[in-house]
């Protein structure tokens, strides 16, 4: 038996999972919008998110599935040939939107059983996003407590703050493609715990 057809073991969402989707689908394509400020970092941090969610499918025995998130992890790794440092075409609102609507869209495909993996192997793209809502936030609150508002970040996205800080453009996109690399690996391991 498919383990699809049994998710609701892993993450039981009922009714509820189809706005969980539409809310995925919707946070994924932003996230990746949010990522992609340096030469190749979203195309090299979503392509390995994609990869690890083609290897849950194929082996949930969806190939399906598993072929089209590799074949975009492969056109995203393709893209770098003219996106990395120093890039020559810029991927824009266009290919970022398109990439994590992709993304969102495979978990909705895949039930309740993707939920927390394609979660996991979003983790660079959560960061990113959690840094723009906390420097908002702070930045508000700070201003209405003491009339002057205060950044947590010199910039928001992280990876802006970090350039900002002195590190270059290759070592973040670097760095940031392997903490994705990692946080693939994790969600094929959350992805197998909630199998067995």
């Amino acid at each position: 038996m498919c383990f699809f057809q049994s998710a609701a073991t892993f993450a039981p969402i009922g009714r509820w999972f189809w706005a969980l989707a539409a809310f995925t689908i919707v946070a994924e394509s932003n996230a990746v919008n949010v990522t992609d400020g340096l030469d190749g970092l979203a195309a090299s941090t979503v392509s390995f998110a994609l990869v690890a969610v083609g290897m849950m499918f194929l082996s949930a025995g969806r190939p399906e599935l598993a072929s089209y998130a590799v074949c975009v992890a492969g056109a995203a790794c393709g893209f770098l040939v003219v996106n990395r440092h120093p890039a020559s075409v810029f991927m824009g609102d266009t290919g970022s939107l398109a990439l994590g609507g992709a993304l969102g869209g495979l978990m909705a495909c895949g039930g309740g059983a993707m939920v927390l993996p394609v979660f996991v192997a979003s983790g660079v793209f959560v960061v990113e996003s959690v840094s723009v809502i906390l420097q908002k936030v702070w930045f508000r609150w700070t201003k209405w407590r003491t009339g002057t508002g205060v950044k947590l970040l010199k910039m928001s996205p992280l990876h802006h703050h970090l350039e900002l800080s002195g590190w270059g453009e290759m070592k973040i996109v670097g760095w940031f493609a392997a903490c994705g690399a990692a946080c693939s690996v994790l969600a094929i391991r959350v992805f197998y715990m909630g199998a067995t």
